[in-house]
């Protein structure tokens, strides 16, 4: 094997193993950030150490000891209070030889206990979402501070700042290496699945920038979705979660041109979307609903998605049954762009014009003020209903407040589709 053969596998294991290694370590020193500092001094070991010596057979578990090692001469250094150095120093020099016996060393029983302390705590409501989401990127899904930023387009020392103001503020909170017990873990879990949602919502519809999706955003979120799945397998709105972007994603193929321009739902080739996803999406529903969960937020989402991918042609889809979902999702979770949503499925099912009655109730909400999506989808009724004048307005409006170029570029487009040779047409 090469050098460069050797640093492509140490960054694919680095990928696979990042995480149990740093939920591991959190546990054993009962700081995240320290975790993440040994765990990056056992890679540097192995960018070292292994284009000579080889990539061991288990190196998860090879990483996992050198890091203890690492720990141990560490807390030796800083001269950390005997009692608290024999603590944690006896719980790791009891693995100092894992080197030797790997199997032992990474099989842990508590690392999915360890992983799922390690989400709780990249989450934990001490920190901003943008903290959580660029600590939960960097802990859980390996990314680098460089990767992050170019997923957000934002700039890389913003993205390092706020790691960093991360770490500190769990460790100056106190913030224990745990899983919420009690009330407090509905919450905390609540939180959980909002940040990989708004991860995974990052890459399916850019809010900004040229490309209008960021696959590898997506993948992340559903890697970190179907992690949670498994980790919490009682828990009916992870399933519902895993649900939602299953299905979403599966559409991934066809919703850009060979351009990368955007493709809307219902002009796309459904030929084209991922059946395997798809089944995927729907099992986990099932499951979702089987342990009661059918009127969670994330499983309603799930059910409205559903409907789409089980229609064969546009024509096929059951607008009568999205718009019951909606209406459920609105009393559990009232908001002005569900409402939005709805005013979508209702025209489908009842006519622009109901749909358009109510988007003009919604034109008042101070929320959606600055939304595109407004005044674009009041646009698409205008022009269904012939008032072609107003919907260009719309277009140009919604092409105005949106940040996405694609989505710019398809907004102008609709409005030059609605000229004076439109109307006398």
């Amino acid at each position: 094997m090469t050098a460069t053969d050797t640093h492509r596998t140490i960054d694919a294991v680095w990928r696979m193993e990042s995480a149990r290694l740093i939920a591991g370590l959190a546990r054993m020193v009962r700081d995240v950030g320290l975790a993440e500092e040994l765990a990056q001094d056992a890679l540097v070991a192995a960018l070292e150490r292994w284009p000579e010596s080889g990539v061991p057979d288990n190196p998860g578990a090879w990483l996992m000891a050198t890091a203890k090692h690492r720990a141990i001469d560490r807390l030796r250094r800083l001269k950390l209070q005997q009692r608290k150095h024999e603590e944690l120093g006896y719980e790791l020099e009891s693995d100092q030889d894992d080197v030797g016996s790997p199997q032992e060393a990474f099989a842990d029983d508590d690392i999915g206990d360890d992983l799922l302390r390690l989400v709780f705590t990249a989450c934990h409501p001490v920190l901003s979402t943008d903290a959580q989401v660029a600590l939960t990127l960097r802990l859980l899904g390996g990314l680098t501070t460089e990767e992050i930023a170019r997923a957000f387009l934002v700039p890389e020392p913003t993205v390092a700042q706020r790691i960093v103001r991360a770490k500190r503020t769990l460790a100056d909170a106190h913030v224990p290496f745990e899983v919420p017990r009690g009330p407090d873990l509905a919450e905390r879990l609540a939180s959980v699945l909002g940040v990989i949602y708004l991860i995974f919502n990052e890459g399916y519809s850019a809010t900004a920038g040229d490309d209008w999706i960021r696959p590898a955003l997506c993948e992340e979120a559903l890697r970190l979705g179907r992690i949670l799945a498994e980790l919490v397998p009682q828990e009916p709105e992870v399933h519902g979660l895993v649900a939602l972007m299953e299905i979403q994603a599966s559409r991934a193929g066809a919703r850009v041109g060979p351009s990368g321009q955007p493709i809307l739902l219902l002009e796309q080739d459904r030929g084209r979307w991922d059946r395997l996803l798809i089944r995927r999406g729907l099992a986990a529903l099932e499951r979702a609903e089987k342990l009661g969960g059918a009127r969670g937020v994330y499983a309603l989402q799930a059910a409205i998605a559903a409907c789409h991918a089980r229609a064969l042609a546009p024509e096929d889809t059951d607008w009568a049954r999205i718009v019951g979902l909606y209406g459920a999702l609105s009393e559990l979770m009232p908001s002005p762009v569900v409402e939005l949503n709805r005013a979508v499925a209702l025209a489908m099912l009842f006519g622009p014009a109901a749909g358009l009655e109510l988007v003009d109730a919604l034109t008042s909400e101070p929320s959606l003020k600055n939304y595109h999506l407004l005044p674009s989808v009041r646009g698409d009724f205008l022009r269904k209903l012939g008032r072609f004048a107003e919907a260009r307005a719309e277009f140009e409006r919604a092409a105005s407040l949106t940040r996405n170029a694609r989505e710019r570029e398809l907004l102008l487009e609709r409005a030059s589709g609605c000229s004076d040779d439109t109307a006398a047409a």
